[in-house]
C-alpha cells in the first residue's frame, strides 16, 4: 500500500476514533462551534462588553473567532500528533509502516475537525451580517495550507522526540498556552504600547492572526512580506522536522 493510501486510511481512522461513542457522530464537528460561538457571543459582548478599538473596527466575536479557530486548529495538531509514535507503539512493533503518516494523519484529522468548524461559523457570521467579507473566504481557507505545513514541521520534530523525552507533551502544553497569549488573538495589537507591538512578530502565529483578520474582515492590512516569511518559516520547520524525524525514526523500538 502506498504512502498516499496509507495516510489516508490513518486520517479516517482517526477520525472515527475522534468521534467514536457520539450521538451526533461526525455533526458534532458542526454543532460545537456554533455552541462555542454562542458561548462566546454571551460572555465576552454581554458580560465583559469586550470591543475592538477603532471607530470602523469589526464585533470584537468575528474579530475573536477568525483568529481563534485557525489557532484552535494549530494548537490541538500538535499535541494530538505529540504522542502519535508512543500510542501507536504496538502496531509500530509489529507491521512496517512510514512512522510519519501516524503524524501526519493526527495533524490532517485536527485540522479537518476544526476548518470544517470554522467555515460552519464564518458562515453563520455572514448570514447574520457580521461584517465578514465573503471574497476574502477562498484566500483565508488557502491560509491554512502554510499554518498546516508549520504545525506538521512542528509535530514531527515533537512526535520524535516524544519517544525519547516522555514529559515533552506536558511542557508542550504549557508552551501552547503562553504562544496563545503572545499573539494578538483576544486583543488588538494596537491595545499594546507601541514599544512591545514588535515583539509579537516573534511568535509564528502573529501573522495568522493578522491576515485573517485582514482577509475576512478588512482590519488592518495583509503584509505580503509578513507572508513570505511566514511561508519561509513554515518550509523550515517541515524541513527541520522531516530531518529530526528520519533521524530518531530507526531508534523508534527500542524506546516504546
Amino acid at each position: 500500500m502506498s504512502a498516499a493510501a496509507l495516510t489516508l486510511r490513518f486520517f479516517q481512522r482517526e477520525l472515527k476514533n475522534r468521534f467514536a461513542g457520539s450521538f451526533s457522530g461526525g455533526l458534532w464537528a458542526l454543532i460545537q462551534p456554533l455552541i462555542q460561538l454562542a458561548v462566546y457571543s454571551f460572555v465576552f459582548v454581554h458580560v465583559f462588553n469586550a470591543r475592538v478599538p477603532g471607530a470602523d473596527a469589526p464585533g470584537y466575536v468575528p474579530f475573536l473567532v477568525v483568529a481563534l479557530w485557525p489557532w484552535t486548529a494549530f494548537s490541538e495538531a500538535l499535541l494530538r500528533s505529540a504522542t502519535a509514535i508512543q500510542d501507536n507503539a504496538a502496531l509500530i512493533g509489529k507491521v512496517s509502516l512510514p512512522r510519519e503518516v501516524l503524524v501526519v494523519a493526527s495533524v490532517a484529522s485536527s485540522f479537518a475537525v476544526h476548518l470544517t468548524g470554522f467555515v460552519a461559523i464564518l458562515i453563520v457570521l455572514i448570514v447574520a451580517g457580521k461584517g465578514v467579507f465573503v471574497a476574502g473566504l477562498l484566500p483565508a481557507l488557502l491560509l491554512f495550507l502554510p499554518l498546516f505545513a508549520l504545525a506538521l514541521g512542528l509535530a514531527l520534530l515533537v512526535s520524535a522526540v516524544q519517544v525519547f523525552v516522555r514529559d515533552l507533551v506536558q511542557a508542550l502544553g504549557q508552551l501552547l498556552t503562553l504562544l496563545m497569549f503572545a499573539a494578538p488573538i483576544f486583543y488588538d495589537r494596537a491595545l499594546l504600547p507601541e514599544n512591545l507591538r514588535g515583539w509579537l512578530d516573534l511568535n509564528p502565529f502573529s501573522f495568522y492572526a493578522d491576515a485573517f483578520r485582514a482577509l475576512l474582515l478588512h482590519h488592518g492590512a495583509f503584509d505580503m512580506t509578513r507572508f513570505a516569511i511566514a511561508l519561509l518559516t513554515a518550509l523550515v520547520a517541515l524541513a527541520i522536522g522531516h530531518f529530526v524525524f528520519r533521524r530518531l525514526d530507526p531508534h523508534f523500538e527500542d524506546f516504546l
